[in-house]
């Protein structure tokens, strides 16, 4: 079932010197449960596509819909994680956590109990009490995710979440998202993974549905890795040039990457992505 529509969605910003198309008219059709990875040059739309779908920004010409409303503005149905960790310096692991709950009006025990489920799915558990400055930026990025779950979101919007992270956290984190959305309660059941991560909680203790997930990166291998489609956007003005199915089974593990399957598909999407980056250094060299 189509979750979310994207029909005909332009974005132009304005300049001193009239207008720049940053984003031609795209079209995009999310289903339930998926988990679209996004790839492309840097420029070409992938952040101000998935700020509007957050409802951060708005679109010059177009409409998005999310179950058939449009959308117009920020909502708990969509939970966003930023490259940034963005969480509040004055409030603790848990009181972050807290802090959507807080604001839609739950009591105070039914917002520390939810916190704690989440913050013991990520990997937290004791870290309750502490406060940004005292973890590591995995760490804080645990307790991003842990925020953005908490809500029960219909749809996670990750943009470049991973991409502050040393490459040996960065690839824990992408099994550790990957584990948690596989183990959700989604259209359809996957098997439980056998290994989880150190820390994190098993199968099961997430207790919601499995969310939607778009997910912007600029690494071909995590885009391949997590994705069960992955959406290749030209240079900019930017538009969907491929969308390409994963077809990787369920659970994954990091060895899939060593696989002939996984280097074919990696080899498809690194030469489109390649092809963005040429072309829009040549335009840059042209109007230069």
């Amino acid at each position: 079932m189509t979750l979310l529509s994207i029909h005909g969605v332009e974005r132009r910003f304005a300049s001193s010197t009239g207008s720049t198309l940053a984003l031609q008219a795209t079209d995009l059709a999310v289903d339930e449960n998926e988990f679209i990875t996004i790839l492309g040059p840097s420029g070409c739309g992938k952040s101000t596509l998935l700020r509007i779908v957050a409802g951060l920004d708005q679109p010059t010409a177009g409409s998005v819909t999310l179950e058939g409303r449009r959308i117009d503005g920020p909502g708990a149905d969509r939970g966003m994680v930023f490259q940034s960790y963005t969480l509040f310096p004055w409030l603790t692991v848990l009181d972050n956590v807290c802090f959507g709950l807080r604001e839609r009006g739950l009591p105070r025990s039914e917002q520390v109990a939810t916190a704690r489920t989440y913050i013991a799915q990520v990997g937290l558990k004791g870290f309750e009490h502490h406060y940004p400055k005292q973890l590591s930026g995995g760490m804080q990025q645990r307790t991003a995710l842990a925020r953005a779950l908490a809500n029960r979101p219909r749809m996670l919007l990750m943009d470049e979440p991973f991409g502050a992270l040393d490459h040996q956290t960065r690839e824990l984190m992408q099994e550790l998202l990957l584990g948690i959305w596989e183990a959700a309660d989604g259209a359809g059941p996957f098997p439980s993974r056998p290994q989880p991560p150190r820390g994190v909680a098993t199968a099961g203790s997430l207790g919601a549905d499995r969310p939607t997930v778009l997910f912007v990166t600029h690494d071909i291998d995590e885009a391949v890795f997590m994705g069960s489609r992955v959406v290749v956007m030209s240079a900019r003005p930017g538009r969907i040039k491929l969308d390409r199915p994963v077809p990787l089974p369920h659970p994954r593990h990091y060895a899939m990457k060593t696989t002939p399957d996984f280097a074919a598909l990696k080899a498809e999407l690194t030469e489109a992505v390649r092809a963005e980056v040429i072309a829009a250094q040549a335009a840059a060299a042209a109007a230069a």
